[in-house]
């Protein structure tokens, strides 16, 4: 029996369809990631399951007996409540049991002859075991140091803490409960690398059914075995995770599109033949003509794939410092010397010095705290370090993408926007917007009307425009879906400057960086290799790092998908000599040819009506017309070739 059950789910915001018959099952042990841009309907979907949204029309529910545990439902508890009070109402039942057993223990006391209380004690312990009532404190202790709780908050009011604490709060206590259906919208929020590493390992061997809404690639790689996808009211389905997943959908676009360019062609080449088969007006012409029209109302209708249509095309205008050639590669862009920096008596950095050269690929990366974009804020200038220096290399020109984006006057719509702020003619702020997927009436959004995710893209689509040579990254990929992170790393990837970023996004990480510097403890590890190798080099306990003056840049990367311009061409077909004259004058032989074979296969008809009354010379006029008609059908055939060839050379 399944889990999850959801039979033709259709729901509705107001006259807005946002679910259309939607169907799937979910089975027991299951972990299966819900994908889909930001508004398809993925939270929508979840809060139908959880009985906080009604819905129009089909049905969902849970197997029977199965409890669910929702990772965004944040309970009202009393304000005096600490963290630990949190954490141990997960072992409530556990506790409840276990009171249970203290009064049977005095009741037996009192009553050391009946058994019906030594039989009612042995069923309490085993279920105080089930429950894991007697390792409580192990498995609140083993949780809180995997989600990076520690003990000095533990003993905080729960009602002070920041909404991401609470929400990791909250996480840690659905995870000790142990339903056996978990529910989870973006867990990944607020968490840093190593907790949200720990997360997906505790959920991969998680031995009860897991539904999760997340951006996070990596993650859904790692705990995933199942996608299905949210678009257009529908939904698709991927047996494989995040990585089978995007490699199975563009296969399946590809596809699509292949079928939709042939039923355009198709359609475009029987309207052709059609029109000149009237043109001409010969009797069978015209009835051809009329069979080829109803071939075209019987095409099936195949949608080009929307986000083929919807790719952006952007690239960033390049600057590399005067004096300096892009292809030397060992030019120094920043050097940092000894930056020490503290905030209310705290040490955040401590003695931190690294160089970075020319078109460098550089992760900044550390748990949440540890100083990162601090960091990024002393390499612009933002913030004053309370010693060391920072050398820049002669023209350099940073641009920088901060996690909260801000606009000098978010009353301006996007338009005016770009106008304002680049000197632009409102053709060419219309045109940059368009290449952003700012189209139509969203270009007359004021910018405080945006979500993060397109506050984000719209400074993106700012910054590309300007000359550069150092790319300045802090959470590039916060708040986007998939197709909007996708975007993004296409036009990094294109970027051929110096990359320097700050990122919890395992997968973006991983795809450019060539170097990882690592705060931690406010000291820094300087590691020369991919986030991987990195990951690798800190599970065996670390050891000798490679000099980073040693290492070489490595070369930017090829493309691994294949442009139109890899593809070998197909030969060409040999041009028929003698140009359109000749397929003009051959088309005026074959249209009288055919008109004379009309002619002759109406005269045989009207014999065989006169021959009637002898079989054996209409049984001789039947396979007259029988060969003129196939005669016919071939000049036919061979008219609709050359019209083709003609209407193709016109």
């Amino acid at each position: 029996m399944a889990d999850i059950t959801v039979q033709n789910l259709t729901k509705y915001y107001g006259d807005r369809l946002i679910l259309k018959d939607i169907s799937f099952d979910i089975q027991p042990g299951e972990k299966v990631a819900i994908l889909g841009a930001n508004g398809a309907g993925k939270t929508t979907l979840l809060n139908i399951l959880t009985g906080r949204l009604p819905y129009d029309g089909g049905h969902v529910g849970f197997g029977q007996g199965r409890t669910a545990g929702v990772i965004d439902q944040m309970p009202d508890f009393p304000p005096e409540c600490t963290v630990e009070d949190i954490l141990r109402l997960a072992f409530k039942e556990s506790d409840e049991v276990a009171a249970a057993m203290d009064e049977l223990t005095d009741e037996m006391t009192r009553k050391p002859d009946d058994a019906s209380l030594l039989k009612r004690y042995a069923q309490l312990e085993t279920r105080l075991e089930i429950l894991g009532g007697y390792n409580r404190d192990y498995e609140i202790n083993r949780v809180c140091n995997g989600l990076e709780i520690p003990q000095e908050m533990r003993a905080q009011k729960f009602s002070l803490l920041s909404g991401g604490e609470k929400t990791r709060i909250n996480l840690a206590r659905i995870i000790l409960e142990q339903t056996d259906v978990l529910l989870l919208d973006e867990p990944t929020n607020h968490l840093d690398m190593d907790a949200v590493d720990w997360l997906g390992s505790y959920l991969e061997s998680y031995r009860g059914t897991v539904m999760i809404i997340s951006h996070d690639r990596w993650f859904i790689d790692q705990c995933c075995d199942r996608v299905i996808e949210i678009h257009d009211c529908t939904c698709d389905f991927y047996n494989g995770n995040y990585s089978y997943y995007a490699v199975e959908r563009e296969r399946r676009r590809e596809e699509q599109l292949k079928h939709h360019e042939h039923e355009l062609a198709e359609k475009k080449r029987l309207e052709a033949t059609a029109r000149s088969m009237h043109e001409h007006g010969t009797e069978h012409l015209a009835k051809r003509a009329a069979s080829r029209e109803k071939r075209l109302d019987m095409i099936e209708r195949v949608e080009r794939p929307e986000t083929l249509q919807g790719r952006m095309k952007i690239s960033f205008k390049q600057n590399f410092p005067s004096g300096g050639d892009p292809n030397y590669e060992t030019e120094e862009v920043l050097k940092v010397r000894d930056i020490t920096k503290s905030y209310d008596g705290r040490e955040i950095l401590h003695d931190v010095s690294f160089n970075i050269r020319n078109r460098e690929r550089v992760a900044l990366l550390g748990a949440n705290g540890a100083g990162k974009t601090t960091m990024l804020k002393i390499l612009l200038g933002e913030e004053t370090p309370d010693s060391g220096v920072i050398r820049k290399g002669v023209g350099l020109k940073p641009a920088y993408l901060p996690q909260q984006v801000h606009f000098a006057n978010p009353h301006r719509n996007l338009i005016d926007t770009l106008i304002y702020d680049k000197n632009v003619s409102m053709q060419v702020a219309r045109n940059r917007l368009g290449s952003f997927q700012f189209i139509g009436e969203t270009q007359m959004k004021t910018v405080d009307m945006l979500s993060g995710g397109e506050k984000s893209r719209l400074r993106l689509c700012e910054l590309m425009y300007d000359p550069l040579n150092l790319l300045i990254l802090d959470e590039p990929t916060n708040h986007l879906d998939l197709a909007s992170r996708e975007w993004i790393e296409e036009a990094v990837e294109a970027f051929d400057g110096t990359l320097l970023f700050v990122s919890h996004d395992r997968y973006f990480v991983e795809r450019f960086a060539t170097r990882v510097l690592y705060l931690e403890n406010g000291r820094l590890i300087d590691f020369i290799g991919s986030y991987s190798a990195f990951l690798d080099w800190r599970a065996k306990g670390g050891g000798a790092l490679p000099a980073a003056e040693a290492a070489p840049v490595p070369k930017k990367k090829k493309a691994a998908v294949p442009t139109l311009d890899d593809v070998p061409k197909p030969p060409e077909k040999p041009k028929r000599t003698g140009g359109t004259k000749n397929l003009q004058k051959q088309l005026s032989t074959l249209e009288r040819e055919i008109s004379q074979l009309e002619t002759q296969s109406g005269e045989l008809e009207q014999q065989m009506v006169d021959a009637a009354s002898d079989s054996s010379r209409l049984l001789e006029l039947m396979t007259e017309k029988e060969t003129c008609d196939e005669k016919l059908a071939a000049k036919m055939d061979e008219w609709e070739a050359v019209a083709a060839e003609l209407e193709a050379m016109q």
